[in-house]
């Protein structure tokens, strides 16, 4: 058995740990904001071409589906119901391959199909067929089944297709816990259930000062669902309510909650929409914009600027590498006694197999009375093994065990 150059690096990383920073921002965009919806496209065309590929031909044809755009549409929105009076319109784009050994694969049909359950399942008021007008424009690709067969069974590793990299970190902090945790539970189907007037389209800025945090929220509120100012606001309090119960299970810091903070009752102002998302009054979003691959905007940490949303699970390294940090990272934190903090970056090298990166750095923030050269072998095992059992991310992102944004 050939060993593998990982090329991995442990080193001591010197600087002052999150939580002991005067200042930490942090966001998240919910899954019915406009980027969120052109990321869960995107992720959702890219998985349903990825299934009918291996259903058909047994293997994943390439494909990147990472160029999605929302444009806002036009609504009235008024208690007690409103009106959508101009379609949200979704450009779907990138390239998948459409001639099999000139056959024609449907890659329209199952790119607009997908597209549309993802956002029915997501967007509950939004009425799809009417709310929503859904054109692809992927570009045509062809390829020679038996080649690329032959390749497979030559280099069972996938060659990186981009000179790129990936970051991941770990242990969360508490606002970053708290401000991607508010965002689950207002989207989660048990709030929804006693709350159904909280649409989908729900921001969340965390800002620390301190020992002092503001959560600052933007829900956009379904028009139907509320009958005058006062069903409004009292929505505005069960969302506060149940926002203060839970940062509670996550920090012993004060926790400030704002909501819509933009309302101005004396002016008749409330943030009511008739779907849910802001999509449907101008509000556009694109792929890649939003969260980063741990679901969260965290400017105080290392970032990748890549959209990984779309991208091909065999060999686009924007999207598995940003992952595989991501994972690496958590296990080094979570294994590890005497770890702080945990940054990990991989760094591909375009037409080189993917689990030989041109560099996997890992750089650790021990804790007190620790040392990186105590754990130095044990950091570099567990990047190893990730990297010896890369194509596992592959199969965890078909059985949507991992979310992307």
């Amino acid at each position: 058995m050939v060993e593998k150059n990982r090329n991995i690096v442990v080193e001591d990383l010197v600087r002052t740990p999150v939580e002991m920073q005067k200042v930490e921002l942090v966001e998240r965009k919910g899954i019915g904001h406009p980027d969120s919806i052109a990321d869960g496209i995107a992720e959702a065309v890219s998985r349903a071409l990825s299934r009918e590929y291996i259903k058909r031909y047994g293997i994943i044809l390439h494909h990147n589906t990472d160029q999605v755009e929302v444009v806002g549409g036009r609504a009235y929105p008024r208690f007690g119901g409103g009106e959508v009076i101009k379609p949200i319109y979704i450009l779907l784009s990138g390239r998948a391959v459409e001639f099999v050994d000139r056959e024609m694969f449907p890659v329209h049909e199952v790119a607009i199909k997908a597209a549309k359950e993802y956002l029915r399942k997501t967007v509950r008021h939004l009425d799809v067929d009417n709310h929503v007008v859904i054109d692809s424009r992927i570009g045509q690709g062809s390829v020679d089944l038996v080649g690329v067969f032959n390749k497979v069974k030559e280099n069972p590793i996938p060659f990186s297709n981009d000179t790129s990299f990936g970051v991941g970190y770990a242990p969360l902090s508490e606002t970053e816990k708290i401000v991607l945790e508010t965002e689950r539970l207002l989207n989660s189907a048990k709030f929804k259930n006693e709350w159904p007037a909280v649409g989908e389209d729900i921001k969340v800025m965390g800002l620390r000062k301190g020992d002092e945090i503001d959560l600052t929220i933007a829900a956009a509120i379904v028009d139907s669902e509320v009958q005058s100012p006062q069903e409004y606001l009292e929505v505005k309090e069960g969302i506060y309510r149940a926002v203060k119960e839970l940062v509670a299970q996550y920090t012993q810091r004060k926790v400030n909650v704002y909501v819509n903070t933009a309302d101005d009752p004396e002016k008749d102002i409330y943030y009511i929409t008739v779907t849910g998302t802001s999509a449907e009054a101008g509000d556009d979003g694109s792929v890649g914009r939003g969260n980063r691959v741990n679901g969260l905007i965290s400017p105080n940490r290392h970032m990748s600027m890549e959209a990984a949303a779309g991208k091909n699970p065999v060999s686009h390294v924007g999207k598995i590498y940003n992952i595989l940090a991501n994972l690496i990272a958590k296990d080094i934190a979570e294994q590890i006694d005497g770890v702080q903090e945990v940054y990990v970056r991989l760094l591909s090298q375009i037409g080189k197999p993917i689990d030989e990166p041109l560099v996997a750095s890992i750089q650790i923030i021990p804790k007190n009375g620790h040392r990186v050269e105590q754990f130095e072998k044990q950091a570099y095992e567990i990047a190893d093994e990730w990297l010896a059992n890369i194509t596992k991310i592959q199969k965890m992102i078909l059985e949507d065990k991992i979310n992307v944004f």
